[in-house]
């Protein structure tokens, strides 16, 4: 086995944007252990936090928003922030990150992407590996603690919470098919084997409208409940959008695609 400093990778990941970039971890800065984000006492306040930032923004009161919304919308963010940059590390940077929860850390946040460090973190190259093996290495190891513990303080559905899973893989996938054209293939198809592990199959499933753009979208069978906040309405990939919606949404994504590439 070759084992590389993961550096490098996440340096590749993290040109894509802020929720594809994991830091260096530095002296001095307020990080935290990322253990700390298993434990439900420091998980209810971030989802009190999202909960009052959505209250002011909104003007609701905030009894109309529910916990159990939010904590789902709350998860969905911390997952997009722990696997982004792992799919783009692998997809773009060509090495996969094994993420060790020792060697990460993480610091509050008010709004936007949680800031995440690491430090002597190792990786695998990738070269030569299929896309199911890439899926099966890790690629979920951290996502599962979180989730358990999402589900048993905040009594939400196992299924909705891996359908977030699947959501922000899918999310990531997108973003890194826009910023790299020529990764498109590579993370829609290890996006493709992990819906095929059993955590996430049946979660969601990956469409190619188009034949002749290597752009996929992820097609969600539930829902992060996102909905059930007045005035939430559906994501793009939510089973509750209407086709009709979600098909002008693809159009609207291959043309700007067709049109950059032009």
């Amino acid at each position: 086995m070759t084992v590389l400093d993961a550096s490098a990778a996440l340096a590749a990941a993290g040109q894509l944007g802020p929720y594809f970039t994991w830091e260096p971890w530095a002296a001095g800065a307020p990080w935290r252990p990322f253990g700390e984000l298993l434990d439900e006492r420091v998980l209810a306040e971030r989802v009190d936090l999202g909960r009052d930032t959505l209250t002011r923004m909104s003007g609701l009161d905030r009894a109309a928003i529910g916990e159990r919304e939010v904590a789902s919308i709350t998860f969905l963010g911390l997952a997009s922030r722990l696997l982004s940059p792992l799919l783009a590390a692998a997809a773009v940077g060509g090495a996969l990150p094994l993420p060790d929860p020792d060697r990460l850390w993480w610091q509050p946040a008010p709004a936007g992407p949680l800031p995440i460090a690491f430090r002597d973190l190792t990786a695998e190259p990738c070269a030569g590996w299929t896309p199911g093996r890439i899926a099966e290495t890790g690629l979920l190891d951290l996502a599962g603690p979180l989730l358990t513990v999402f589900r048993d303080r905040f009594a939400l559905s196992p299924q909705v919470l891996w359908g977030n899973v699947a959501s922000a893989l899918g999310g990531a996938s997108g973003m890194i098919a826009d910023g790299r054209p020529e990764c498109a293939a590579r993370s829609a198809a290890i996006v493709e084997a992990a819906l095929r592990l059993p955590p996430l199959r049946g979660a969601a499933a990956s469409v190619q409208p188009d034949p002749r753009h290597e752009r996929w979208f992820l097609v969600r069978r539930n829902c992060c409940l996102y909905y059930r906040i007045p005035g939430g309405g559906t994501c793009g990939d939510c089973v509750l959008t209407p086709e009709a919606d979600r098909h002008r949404h693809w159009q609207a994504v291959l043309s700007r695609a067709a049109s950059r590439s032009g």
